[in-house]
């Protein structure tokens, strides 16, 4: 499946039970010798929710959150007949999360609270702030910081298309204050209601979406009194939008999940 051209290999371990490794979760995302995606997702039984919902990054970790893959999840769900429910609650590593689709086949994702104490980040700093600076190996950035489901690093450049993601995301991502790696996002403000994004993600590298990653900069953008409670993010694979209403209130993302093929693999075959 696809959302935002950030895409997905999802797996239905409710009918029948799945162990999904890290080796296995790569071999699957290998685009010459697996299926290839950004992400494996997984739907399992859930016992505090209607379903459990994991996460695979390409490099094999297992991550808290992803806003994309939610959406695609809420639509697979109900096409392999899991569920007839327009609104699903799933569980994550971390959170409960409510999926919801909407009649034009559209699907919010109720993301949760933003985190922005460091600590919870997590990311190392000796107070809370808007903004932190960074030292990277060439260069010293500002970037606003926090977690929504799994952390994200911001930073506005004036140009998204200029944006040396390739070289600085990977700097981000692995910086020694973000003990747990984080997500760099690259956010370009057309008008308080419209952005452009560009998001490196730990694990994965630059995808043409990134749901948690659109949120993540709607907030630190309303944080710093930027944009509006609305706004329109258009990332390279298409655009969602993102509602929040200030701090202590859940974010909204909606948009696009659509299936591109559906088929099968054998997990035990010794080449694996």
């Amino acid at each position: 499946m696809q959302s935002l051209g950030n895409d997905f290999v999802v797996l239905d371990g409710v009918s029948r039970e799945l162990q999904i490794s890290p080796d296995v979760a790569r071999m699957l995302a290998d685009r010459h010798f697996g299926v290839g995606c950004d992400q494996v997702l997984l739907a399992e039984s859930g016992t505090d929710a209607d379903f459990r919902f994991r996460i695979f990054n390409h490099d094999g970790s297992e991550v808290e959150q992803c806003g994309n893959g939610a959406r695609c999840m809420a639509r697979f769900l109900h096409l392999k007949g899991l569920t007839t429910k327009i609104e699903i609650s799933v569980q994550t590593m971390n959170a409960r999360m409510m999926l919801k689709i909407r009649e034009n086949g559209e699907v919010t994702v109720e993301m949760g609270v933003p985190e922005f104490e460091p600590l919870n980040i997590p990311f190392e700093a000796e107070r809370r702030s808007d903004v932190y600076t960074l030292t990277l190996d060439t260069q010293t950035i500002e970037i606003a910081t926090l977690a929504i489901g799994n952390p994200h690093a911001i930073t506005e450049v004036v140009d998204i298309k200029k944006a040396d993601v390739a070289e600085l995301g990977p700097q981000i991502e692995n910086h020694p204050r973000f003990p747990a790696r984080v997500n760099a996002g690259f956010m370009q403000i057309l008008s308080p209601d419209h952005i452009r994004l560009r998001v490196h993600e730990r694990g994965v590298g630059e995808t043409l979406g990134c749901g948690s990653g659109a949120c993540a900069a709607v907030v630190a953008g309303i944080m710093a009194g930027r944009l509006d409670q609305s706004v329109e993010v258009s990332l390279p694979g298409g655009s969602a939008r993102v509602n929040w209403t200030g701090p202590g209130n859940p974010v909204y993302l909606s948009g696009p999940a659509e299936t591109v093929f559906s088929g099968e693999i054998n997990l035990s075959d010794s080449r694996h």
